[in-house]
């Protein structure tokens, strides 16, 4: 083996060797050390901010779910979220918007209806139903609605489980979200999140009673 052989097999060797030591510190250790960290500094976050209940997993706070019964109509004892043009509504593996412009005759049908079920579900006129409770965002996957649109439902959420309506806005109020830093984006309520503390309310509402 020549001098040239030997220098070219010892360069490619260094190489190798290169390689594969930063494959374990880049491709594996880099990888265990982050998530590490993740799964200790920020749990929660780490695995999906799920909310869970008796130890179940019943979604996550940072993706929209619907509120309906099999036939898709809205369960009245459940504050609903804004529509969703995602799949069949809220599939998390087809997140889209409509992709309908604001002058789209489906749209705007579709719009009209929304807001007459949205009104004769919570008993309103049609003029106080807000936006954010017929439009859908363009993600499809929003969990949040506007702090108008909780406040239009808290009459019917609260006949239906048999709540005083004041302790159903203070949960709303709870559970509202300011602006970021005061001025970024606008005030918003987590429906999952609500829903969740809804059926908390209700559950320490009726123990207290029994007691």
């Amino acid at each position: 083996m020549n001098s040239s052989t030997r220098a070219t097999a010892r360069t490619t060797w260094v190489a190798v060797r290169a390689m594969l030591l930063f494959t374990l510190v880049l491709g594996v250790g880099y990888t265990l050390v982050i998530t590490g960290i993740g799964q200790l500094a920020f749990g929660a976050q780490a695995n999906g901010s799920q909310l869970h209940d008796d130890g179940t997993s019943i979604g996550s706070s940072l993706i929209g779910q619907s509120f309906t019964d099999a036939e898709g109509n809205p369960l009245p004892e459940f504050f609903q979220s804004r529509p969703s043009a995602a799949g069949d509504g809220y599939d998390s593996g087809a997140s889209s918007g409509s992709n309908l412009g604001p002058e789209n005759p489906e749209l705007v049908a579709a719009i009209d209806e929304r807001r007459r079920e949205v009104a004769e579900l919570n008993g309103v006129s049609l003029a106080e139903v807000p936006a954010d409770a017929v439009t859908a965002s363009a993600s499809g996957l929003d969990p949040h609605i506007s702090p108008e649109y909780a406040a239009l439902q808290v009459a019917r959420v609260a006949e239906a489980r048999g709540l005083a309506e004041a302790d159903v806005r203070t949960l709303v109020a709870a559970h509202t979200t300011s602006p970021f830093l005061g001025f970024l984006g606008e005030a918003s309520v987590n429906v999952l999140e609500l829903n969740q503390a809804l059926v908390e309310l209700q559950a320490t509402t009726m123990d207290t009673k029994e007691r």
